[in-house]
């Protein structure tokens, strides 16, 4: 690794004053920094705060696929990293950035480590971070699949739908949740049954703010009542009065992208791929063909 030439010089002197650094950026946008000096450092607009009880491992870096061998160790505390955040699924796949920084130049600094965060282990009042390098996007599939459904995510970039659009996204304050995964409406028109499964509810504001589930069952109920049923549970604290947004739910058929949604031109499957009866069929001229034993 080649460093910064003020750096290197530093670091050849014999007597140094560097510093680790890390930069914490969640998806959210919200930005940390943290040092593992005794004193707060600035630089490239961000503040890197000391005595926040984080370290971090060795960095061991390879050039193959692997996950680097790098964590970080800190405490969980309301003034910096606080667990309902990690709960909540906050710092997941947060970016990390690492730097080596000579404290009384910071100009004088070099970059380690990019990344992002993986799994999170918490326990005695701290926590255990996994970071892995740029690399891990490697290990994820890329290209298009040979398949009768559609392989794009409703409203991609390959999609292009505008899922936006009037009659395809309802916003609503909650009346009834239990357990941050089942919502109830007594009042929840305009949509038919099931025009939001397969879809997402996405968090407006509260202590849930910016997270969202994946759809599971959009039914009606005895009485009118209208009920959405979320694989996983949100993992913060949503009450009644809570705004969300319900958005319109895309099984990749053919047909629904048809008829639901006419966007037809961007369908990103293979419909008319013969299946696998197709492989056992044979020329006939008669015309039963209910299965049964040849004549």
């Amino acid at each position: 690794m080649a460093f910064h030439d003020g750096l290197n010089a530093h670091l050849q002197s014999g007597t140094t004053t560097v510093a680790r650094a890390w930069q914490i950026t969640r998806k959210d946008g919200v930005t940390f920094g943290f040092t593992d000096h005794d004193c707060d450092l600035t630089f490239g607009g961000v503040a890197f705060r000391a005595a926040t009880g984080l370290s971090a491992t060795a960095i061991e870096q390879g050039t193959g696929l692997s996950v680097d061998n790098l964590e970080t160790v800190g405490v969980l505390n309301d003034a910096a990293v606080r667990e309902k955040d990690i709960d909540a699924g906050r710092f997941d796949s947060a970016q990390v950035t690492a730097w080596l920084v000579n404290w009384a130049h910071v100009s004088e600094r070099q970059v380690l480590f990019r990344g992002s965060i993986g799994e999170i282990r918490r326990g005695g009042g701290a926590f255990t971070a996994e970071l892995r390098g740029v690399s891990e996007a490697l290990n994820i599939p890329h290209g298009r699949i040979y398949q009768k459904p559609c392989s794009a995510v409703l409203g991609d970039g390959r999609c292009k739908f505008d899922v936006t659009a009037l009659g395809f996204t309802a916003d609503r304050e909650i009346v009834e949740v239990e357990d941050g995964r089942i919502f109830r409406w007594a009042d929840f028109d305009g949509f038919e049954p099931g025009w939001f499964t397969r879809g997402r509810l996405i968090v407006r504001d509260g202590a849930a703010a910016d997270l969202n589930g994946l759809i599971k069952v959009d039914r009606f109920l005895e009485g009118g009542r209208r009920e959405v049923e979320l694989w996983e549970p949100l993992r913060a604290e949503i009450k009644p009065g809570d705004l969300v947004r319900l958005i319109s739910g895309c099984d990749k058929r053919f047909d629904t992208c048809r008829f639901k949604f006419g966007n037809i031109l961007n369908f990103q499957g293979f419909p008319d791929i013969p299946g696998e009866d197709w492989i056992t069929s044979y020329p006939t001229s008669e015309a039963d063909t209910t299965g049964g034993s040849l004549r």
